[in-house]
C-alpha cells in the first residue's frame, strides 16, 4: 500500500467517523429538547425516523452518482451538508428545522458513509480490503459509541454546543479532504485497475449487477441491520423489566461491548478473513448471534444476561464489515451503487426494527427476542446458499 493510499485511507475513516459522531451526538440531548420545547414523544420519533428516512432515500441514488461524478466531489459535498446539519440544529428552536437539520443529516450520511466504503474498495487489492473496511467498520462502530458520551460532555457548557463543535470539525474536514484527499484514479496504476477493481465509471445493467449472490448478501444486510436494531432499541427496557438492571449496569455492558468491538474490528477482522473467508465468518457470526439471543431468553442469572449480550453484539458488530468485504470482491464496478444500496437496507433496518421491538414488548416481554432469533436462523441458513459465490470469490482473493 503505497503513502498516497494510506493518506487517503485515513481521511476516509476520520471523514467516517466524525459523521456517525455527530449522528450519535444528539441522542443524550433528545430529553432536553422534548422538555424544553414541550414536543411529544410522536415529534421526537419523527424527528429520529427523518434522518433514517432520508439516507435509506438517497444512498443508492447518491451511489449511482459517485459511480459517475466520482467519489471524491460527494464526499466533499456530503461532509458540507454535516456542516449545515448541525448548524441548523445548533441554532433553531423551531420544530420544523430540526427535522429539515435531521432530513440533511441523513443526506451527508448517505454521501458519507458508503462512498468511503466505495473508495477504499477502488483504491485497495482484495487482499488489503478486508482489513480497509475493518477500520471503516470501526470508525462507523467508534462514532456511535464515544457521541453519545461526548454529547452529554459537551452539553455541560451548553446544550446546544456539541452541534456548534461538530459544525466546526465538519469545516475542518470538508477543508482537509478537499485538499489533501487524491482522486481515486492517481491512487493505483491504470494496469492494477483494469486487472483487479474494473472501471471505476461502470454503467452495468442492473441485471448484471444484482446477482443471485449479491441479492442473497443484500437480503442478509437487511436482516442483520433489522436484527441488531429490534435487540438493541429494547435492550435497555428488556434487561431493566426483566432481570432488573440499573443504569449502571446497562452502561457497563455496552462499554464493555464497545471496546470488544472495537478491537475486533481493527485488529481481528482481517484475521478471521483470512483464516476462515468471508463467508464463514458471516456464518458463523449469525449463528454465534443467534445462539447469543437465545440465551438472553432462556437466563437465569445477571451473569448469563451479560455473558451473552456479549456474544450477540459481538456477532453483530462481525456481520457488517463481513458482508460488505464480500460484496465489493463479487462485484467489482460500481462500487458506490452496492456501498449506498447497502445503507439504504440498513437504514429500513433502523426505522422497521425499533418499531416491531417495541410493539412485541408490550405484548410480552420475551417475543422481540424470539422473533430476532427466527430471522437470524432464516439468515444463518441463507449463508449455505453462498457456496459457489465462495468458490468465485476464493479464486480471486489470492490475486
Amino acid at each position: 500500500m503505497t503513502k498516497k493510499v494510506r493518506l487517503a485511507i485515513t481521511i476516509l475513516i476520520l471523514s467516517e467517523f466524525l459523521v456517525c459522531l455527530g449522528i450519535s451526538l444528539v441522542i443524550p440531548v433528545m430529553p432536553f429538547l422534548r422538555n424544553e420545547y414541550h414536543f411529544t414523544a410522536t415529534d421526537m420519533g419523527v424527528m429520529t425516523s427523518l434522518f433514517a428516512f432520508a439516507q435509506f432515500a438517497a444512498s443508492p441514488i447518491i451511489g449511482r452518482i459517485s459511480d459517475r461524478a466520482g467519489r471524491k466531489p460527494v464526499l466533499v459535498i456530503g461532509l458540507l451538508l454535516y456542516m449545515v446539519s448541525e448548524i441548523v440544529f445548533a441554532w433553531t428552536n423551531q420544530l420544523l428545522f430540526f427535522n429539515v437539520s435531521r432530513i440533511i443529516g441523513g443526506l451527508s450520511a448517505a454521501m458519507v458513509v458508503p462512498t468511503s466504503m466505495a473508495m477504499a474498495a477502488d483504491i485497495t487489492t482484495k487482499r488489503q480490503r478486508a482489513k480497509v473496511i475493518g477500520y471503516l467498520s470501526a470508525a462507523f462502530s467508534g462514532g456511535l459509541i464515544l457521541g453519545p458520551g461526548l454529547g452529554g460532555i459537551l452539553a455541560r457548557i451548553d446544550y446546544k454546543f456539541p452541534f456548534w463543535a461538530a459544525a466546526a470539525l465538519g469545516l475542518l474536514s470538508m477543508i482537509s479532504l478537499a485538499i489533501f484527499l487524491p482522486k481515486e484514479e492517481d491512487l493505483i496504476p491504470k494496469e492494477q485497475i483494469a486487472k483487479e477493481v474494473g472501471p471505476l465509471v461502470h454503467r452495468g445493467k442492473m441485471k448484471d449487477i444484482l446477482t443471485t449472490a449479491v441479492v442473497l448478501l443484500f437480503a442478509m444486510i437487511l436482516i442483520s441491520s433489522f436484527g441488531l436494531q429490534g435487540f438493541e432499541s429494547i435492550y435497555s427496557l428488556y434487561v431493566n423489566q426483566v432481570f432488573h438492571f440499573t443504569m449502571s449496569d446497562i452502561a457497563l455492558v455496552l462499554t464493555i461491548n464497545g471496546v470488544l468491538s472495537l478491537i475486533l474490528q481493527v485488529v481481528l477482522f482481517d484475521r478471521l478473513v483470512l483464516a476462515f473467508q468471508e463467508k464463514r465468518v458471516i456464518r458463523y457470526a449469525f449463528l454465534i448471534s443467534l445462539i447469543g439471543t437465545l440465551w438472553i431468553v432462556l437466563a437465569h442469572s445477571k451473569w448469563e444476561v451479560v455473558i451473552a449480550t456479549l456474544f450477540a453484539f459481538t456477532a453483530f458488530d462481525l456481520l457488517r464489515p463481513a458482508i460488505t468485504s464480500l460484496i465489493t470482491k463479487i462485484s467489482s464496478g460500481n462500487q458506490g451503487f452496492m456501498n449506498g444500496l447497502n445503507m439504504s437496507l440498513t437504514s429500513i433496518g433502523n426505522i422497521i426494527g425499533p418499531i416491531m421491538s417495541g410493539e412485541l414488548l408490550d405484548m410480552n416481554p420475551h417475543y422481540p427476542y424470539v422473533v430476532v432469533a427466527g430471522f437470524l436462523a432464516v439468515s444463518f441458513l441463507m449463508t449455505y446458499l453462498l457456496r459457489n459465490t465462495e468458490e468465485r470469490v476464493g479464486a480471486t482473493t489470492d490475486d
